[in-house]
């Protein structure tokens, strides 16, 4: 049986899932600026809950972004460290489809419009539409003022936006029938997408774990 562990530190929330033995837990908390402090402790956690070593994990997921910039670094230095360790690869999930797939969990959306505050008066920016139960990405990520959000060419029927980029609704140039401002991604989803990912063969070995920011300034050092 396969084991995945899979984390997410992007945004506000620090959330940890497992699989193992069909069986699948999860761990979630909103505690901004704390992930750094809470992180190895809930794997630690989480793992003992479910009764098996680190060493039973067969891959590492995790949200490579879009996001904060410290709370990606700090997803991908705990998941570089455990895989390099156990000599395990990794699967990166990207956080707008955590949150599209948490879309399709909760709320039985299957085609989510995915924001999160992007800050600097932008948001990062996905449509996904479900596949046989797992969100795939409509067109591309991007990273835009409100007002220039778009869904996919020849979009129609029923859209659901999640993510705190619907903060800024009265400005996104999309209008779905229904939103939710306040979801953040959960690992139970990442690990919803990383099972799909893992079954088609698409873990990558630890030193491929990168960021995905989408706004290249944000790791780019202003020229002098």
């Amino acid at each position: 049986m396969t084991t995945l562990l899979a984390l997410d530190t992007a945004t506000e929330a620090c959330s940890v899932a497992v699989l193992h033995d069909g069986k699948v837990l999860s761990h979630y908390e909103v505690i901004p600026r704390l992930h750094a402090q809470k992180l190895l402790p809930m794997i630690k956690q989480i793992m003992a809950d479910i009764g098996a070593p680190l060493s039973a994990i067969d891959a590492i997921a995790f949200g490579r972004g879009p996001g904060a910039f410290t709370g990606v670094r700090i997803a991908i230095g705990v998941v570089q460290g455990l895989a390099f360790g156990l000599d395990r690869p990794v699967l990166p999930v990207s956080n707008l489809a955590v949150l599209a797939q948490g879309a399709h969990r909760v709320q039985g959306a299957t085609q989510v419009a995915a924001a999160i505050d992007a800050r600097m008066d932008e948001v990062y920016w996905g449509c996904y539409a479900a596949v046989e139960g797992e969100m795939r990405l409509q067109g591309e990520e991007a990273v835009l003022a409100p007002e220039q959000v778009a869904l996919p060419d020849a979009a129609n029927g029923h859209w659901f936006g999640a993510g705190t980029g619907w903060g800024y609704a009265e400005r996104l140039a999309v209008k779905p029938d229904a939103f939710d401002a306040s979801a953040l991604p959960h690992a139970q989803d990442l690990l919803t997408l990383a099972r799909f990912a893992w079954a088609r063969g698409e873990a990558v070995p630890a030193d491929l774990a990168q960021p995905v920011y989408l706004r290249d300034k944000v790791a780019t050092p202003k020229a002098r």
